[in-house]
């Protein structure tokens, strides 16, 4: 009975630390495109290369970061430290405005953010263990996605009373909540051999997969190769609709992107309930192709109109795509390293790989933007889009480990 109350003691610090996380893990996002050109008056190419150079640094650090998260027995503080040098970056905003400080605090919020995937992730793993993993992930996604909506809902409000630097002081208060949340798990909850997916630790199998393995599974390597391409359509979506309001109406942009934001996070949170809680029983590709195909769709749809709340609709397909994705990439990453003991680094690998991807996304669209128009940029995001769809539906197997008789993690002609 104690060991049962302890666990949904552990389970609960874990959707806190989800949901207060969430409006730290990612920076500023979309509001820095709309900080920096409602206030600053900067070019859309200019905004891009700022959140470009940003993506950069994120993808550098990523591996890094998985390869710290496998090793330390630290997670938790890892976890704090990088939340208040997010945050601290981010505070620095109101203070300066120049390209080459502003680049250099956005490239420092996202290096320490690196670490917050791996280690929620090997947090997860190391409490519940790989059984219970998929349903965990499906939590984390939930709690995740309600925290965006509640901050966003949050930042809408008070931005359209006070202006767009409140979003600055919101995140403090959330990294706050965040650095309570983690505290309240105990660092002997998590086993950190199965954290790193050492399933078979108790067996004495406690020595991790040669790392240049990995690198000869072709079924990792070609869901790297979707990851990057659905962020590279993904990632400049958002922004781009958010300067597109800020040129229908500059003081309803802030409230308006936190309306596509708050819409999206709320179809987020069922998405990501579904998954976790059917990805065992219908397997992964379904699923996967379920959020693949919403991207294209989306992206051609921004072009029919101008008009807000139209916009606003559109960004509901988000959801459906993005809490897919979310919740189904550390467990497809689960499934194809099991037993390696890599798994927070091949977390950590393929987030930079798809880091690429939404590190040169904002730039592209920025530039198409120039030359183009927005609706050009739109296009081109969808038919990048229209191509991950196609290589999931024709190249990517199913990868749970149940429905492929194959050993996960392991390399094959097959990919595993």
């Amino acid at each position: 009975m104690d060991n049962s109350r302890s666990n949904q003691s552990h389970q609960r610090a874990l959707d806190w630390l989800n949901f207060f996380l969430a409006d730290v893990r990612d920076g500023l996002g979309p509001y820095l495109a709309i900080y920096l050109l409602a206030v600053h008056h900067w070019q859309p190419a200019s905004i891009g290369l700022v959140m470009t150079l940003a993506g950069i640094t994120a993808l550098l650090a990523q591996t890094l970061a998985g390869a710290l998260i496998d090793t330390t027995p630290a997670k938790r503080a890892v976890v704090v430290i990088a939340a208040l040098l997010v945050t601290g970056s981010c505070l620095l905003l109101p203070l300066i405005s120049t390209f080459g400080l502003v680049a250099a605090t956005q490239s420092i919020s996202a290096l320490a953010g690196s670490v917050f995937a791996p280690a929620i992730a090997a947090i997860s793993l190391g409490i519940t263990g790989p059984k219970a993993f998929t349903q965990r992930v499906g939590r984390n996604e939930t709690f995740n996605h309600a925290g965006n909506a509640c901050s966003a809902l949050l930042a809408g409000g008070l931005a359209y009373l006070y202006g767009p630097v409140v979003v600055f002081y919101l995140m403090a208060i959330m990294t706050v909540a965040s650095i309570i949340a983690v505290s309240r798990i105990p660092a002997a909850a998590i086993d950190h051999e199965v954290a790193r997916g050492l399933v078979h630790a108790q067996s004495g199998e406690v020595h991790p997969t040669d790392l240049r393995l990995l690198l000869h599974n072709r079924t990792l390597l070609l869901f790297a190769v979707c990851c990057a391409l659905f962020h590279l359509a993904n990632a400049a979506m958002l922004p781009l609709v958010s300067q597109k309001l800020s040129q229908v109406n500059l003081s309803l942009a802030t409230p308006l992107t936190s309306a596509c934001i708050i819409a999206a996070q709320l179809v987020m949170v069922p998405m990501a309930l579904l998954t976790g809680a059917k990805a065992e029983q219908w397997g992964r590709k379904p699923f996967l192709l379920a959020g693949f195909l919403i991207l294209p769709l989306r992206g051609a749809l921004y072009v029919v109109s101008d008009n807000p709340f139209w916009l606003v609709s559109v960004q509901l397909l988000d959801g459906i795509g993005a809490g897919i994705f979310g919740a189904l990439f550390p467990i497809v990453v689960k499934d194809l390293t099991e037993g390696t003991g890599r798994f927070n680094v091949s977390l950590g690998a393929l987030t930079a790989v798809f880091g690429l991807g939404a590190a040169l996304s904002p730039g592209i669209a920025g530039l198409v933007v120039q030359e183009a128009g927005y609706d050009a940029a739109f296009l081109t995001l969808a038919a990048i889009a229209a191509a991950a769809f196609l290589l999931v539906l024709i190249s990517l197997p199913e990868t749970q480990p149940r429905l492929n008789d194959t050993p996960t993690g392991l390399p094959t002609s097959a990919g595993h």
